[in-house]
């Protein structure tokens, strides 16, 4: 955003030093705006827009070594005076006079009128629904899940093509295990949790605190008795909506069921609608297919 007014016309060291001023101007800016001025700002839009625009505007009647293709130095510091860097702050000033002005005239029309904010129950469902249909504006930007099977999350792909294949009788060799004595006695359940995706981590992590070592997890979509929608919109039902949701499948044995559950809940609740779901399953069996290990024995880790 600062280098955009003077890109014509200043040199490429000059973008550089503008660009460098630019990165701790908008840093500084956004934590004024949002500690100091205790303004919601939550994309950065003034630090950014209006202070780095702002701020490039200015360095530009500092910096200026070109008129179009031509070079002619008008920037201070290129001997060229400050009366293009006069040009420049006063278009600045010129501007910030005209917004402040005009929008302090159009918001107040607003606000008599038909109201700047939103009803309270569609800043908690968020606008992107009521406003533009869409069940979240930046649902490209959760895939939280990996996706390349077999690694966790943060490795790379690079890592799986380094191994060298062989065949399957000669990768691991296979041993019958039977499954005896007390491992008969527990019991097999299973738990499929469906949660928003951004609980995917720290609900991952919290599973294997408690020994919960195997899960399977899909990207899903779909809704509650809720239809997807918090509340309802300008008194109207709304539609079936369906929600980018996660679902974590685990088996249990050793771990109690009761241990998941509950610190499935402490991870998940908000007291918000579409915090997720637990359910739980009884499990016949499991068969380990490398070793052949059955029930209990097949839920264990043998190395």
């Amino acid at each position: 955003v600062a280098i955009t007014a003077g890109c014509d016309v200043v040199t490429p060291f000059g973008s550089v030093i503008i660009g460098i001023c630019a990165g701790f101007a908008v840093v500084f800016g956004i934590e004024f705006v949002d500690q100091k001025l205790k303004v919601d700002d939550p994309v950065g839009a003034v630090g950014v827009h209006c202070i780095n625009g702002a701020l490039g505007t200015i360095l530009t009647g500092l910096f200026a070594y070109y008129n179009g293709t031509e070079v002619e130095p008008l920037g201070v510091f290129y001997g060229g005076g400050f009366h293009f860097f006069g040009i420049q702050v006063l278009g600045v000033v010129a501007v910030i006079a005209w917004v402040a002005i005009t929008m302090t005239i159009v918001f107040n029309v607003i606000k008599h009128t038909i109201g700047l904010r939103v009803s309270e129950a569609e800043e908690i469902m968020g606008l992107d629904k009521p406003e533009h249909g869409l069940s979240s504006a930046y649902a490209d930007f959760m895939p939280v899940v990996p996706t390349v099977l077999g690694t966790k999350a943060g490795e790379t792909a690079a890592k799986i093509k380094d191994t060298i294949p062989v065949a399957v009788e000669k990768a691991v060799p296979v041993t019958k295990v039977t499954t005896e004595g007390a491992s008969h006695e527990h019991k097999l359940s299973k738990i499929v949790i469906i949660a928003k995706q951004s609980k995917f981590e720290v609900l991952k992590e919290a599973l294997a605190s408690i020994g919960v070592s195997g899960m399977t997890v899909t990207n899903v979509v779909g809704c509650g008795v809720q239809k997807g929608a918090p509340e309802y919109y300008r008194g109207a039902e709304v539609d079936v909506t369906l929600l980018p949701k996660m679902k974590m499948e685990v088996v249990v044995s050793k771990v109690p069921v009761e241990t998941v559950v509950e610190t499935v809940k402490k991870v998940l609740y908000t007291g918000h609608i579409g915090d997720g779901k637990i359910f739980v399953y009884d499990v016949e069996n499991v068969v380990k297919v490398r070793t052949g290990a059955e029930g209990f024995d097949a839920l264990q880790d043998d190395n």
